[in-house]
């Protein structure tokens, strides 16, 4: 079981540590190469967003007409062919219909992926291959960090040969965990209802999910260019990032306990509050790369937890044939939030700063940790409040 978690896990470190966040490492270079605005380049993340808001409305549909395996395998091979036609033109639109497509291959493979970890979540009676398949992103994010700043030390024109190297890697990280991604899905037993009955009981942490996805987003974007813009050499963006992604992967180990033990409710608002205090430590600069570091690692152990945890809620509360719908939905919330934030937080950065895409995380994630704190008491995995049932009569008790 682990093999196989280890290996569909690349899903992950290809659609979000490649194909959306690899998009960090590479935008210092193509700003200072072709004289984006931070408006401009974060305008690409949009379009990410919006490829990926596309492929979350798509995927439910296509995956109960070909299957999750099918759908899995179509978004990896979308996303490594988009990653190497970014490195085809500097063209401003050119750029921003391969971003688009990464986005939409990257929804397939998300939400395909994680229906494939919960089903074998559900036969192996453990949340585990939940955890390491969103633990795969950090493996990602840690790889783009050791393969990017070096090809572009001192040469920003070089970015397109960033994108061959994370185009390399997406092929490679297909073909190994193809075979990871097999998995029968059931026979739908009227989806619609099953997906939307739960979503009812989760609109508290569907609304905190949205502004996650509108608030995070914008710190990692940015994360480079920020630490371009205070002096940072390539080593030390490298090491930032190895550090971000090695936390991503540590996660799942460090909130198993919490995970395991808390309410929803109370997992869901500290992952939102550790991700609004990393981005205040990023925001004040103080200390320099030392405080840098710790900022990455705090966020990194955080950010991916949410979705985990979100797909966890899930599990619990949705019947099995609504899964795909109902991961579907909120990754829709999660897309319509990503599209939105890096515009607009590249749009105040330019007339307030660089220190506003981490002060747009923090302000949204602490706002989002508030909303989920109002929510019941569920916990991952099964019900706090178990649902009404027939009581058994004591022994003195008629019976009927």
């Amino acid at each position: 079981m682990i093999a196989t978690s280890l290996r569909l896990a690349l899903g992950t470190a290809v659609a979000l540590g490649f194909a959306r966040f690899g998009y960090g490492l590479v935008l210092p270079a193509m700003r200072d190469d072709l004289g984006w605005s931070l408006a401009e380049a974060g305008s690409l993340t949009t379009a990410n967003g919006f490829g990926y808001l596309l492929g979350a409305v798509a995927t439910a549909g296509a995956a109960r007409r070909w299957g999750s395996t099918r759908m899995f395998r179509v978004g990896m091979v979308l996303c490594a062919t988009s990653l190497a036609a970014t490195a085809a033109s500097g063209g401003y639109g050119v750029v921003m219909a391969a971003r688009a497509a990464s986005g939409f291959g990257g929804a397939l493979v998300f939400i395909t992926g994680g229906v494939i970890a919960a089903r074998a979540a559900e036969r192996a009676a453990t949340a585990l291959p939940i955890a390491v398949y969103f633990a795969g992103t950090g493996v990602g994010i840690a790889a783009s960090g050791v393969l990017v700043p070096p090809l572009l030390a001192g040469s920003p024109d070089r970015w397109p040969l960033a994108w061959v190297a994370l185009a390399a890697a997406s092929a490679l990280g297909t073909a190994v965990s193809w075979g990871a991604a097999r998995t029968t899905d059931p026979a739908p037993d009227r989806p619609a209802e099953a997906g939307r009955a739960g979503l009812l009981e989760l609109w508290r942490p569907a609304a905190a999910y949205l502004l996650f996805a509108t608030g995070y987003i914008a710190y990692i974007t940015f994360l480079s260019a920020t630490l371009a813009d205070r002096g940072a050499g390539a080593g030390e963006v490298a090491a930032v990032w190895a550090v971000l992604g090695i936390a991503v992967v540590a996660a799942p180990w460090l909130w198993r306990r919490a995970a395991a033990t808390w309410p929803s409710s109370r997992m869901l608002g500290s992952l939102l509050a550790v991700i609004a205090g990393a981005s205040c430590l990023a925001l004040t600069g103080w200390g320099g790369l030392p405080v840098v570091f710790v900022s990455a690692a705090a966020y990194g152990a955080a950010f991916m937890a949410v979705p985990a945890s979100v797909t966890a809620l899930v599990r619990s509360v949705v019947p099995p044939a609504g899964w795909p719908r109902a991961l579907g939905a909120f990754t829709v919330l999660f897309a319509a939030g990503q599209t939105a934030g890096p515009w607009a937080a590249g749009a105040v950065a330019d007339r307030v700063g660089p220190g506003a895409p981490a002060a747009w995380t923090a302000a949204l994630c602490a706002l989002g940790a508030l909303v989920a704190a109002t929510d019941g008491t569920r916990r991952p995995g099964r019900p706090d409040r178990a649902r009404p049932g027939p009581r058994c009569p004591r022994p003195h008790e008629p019976r009927g």
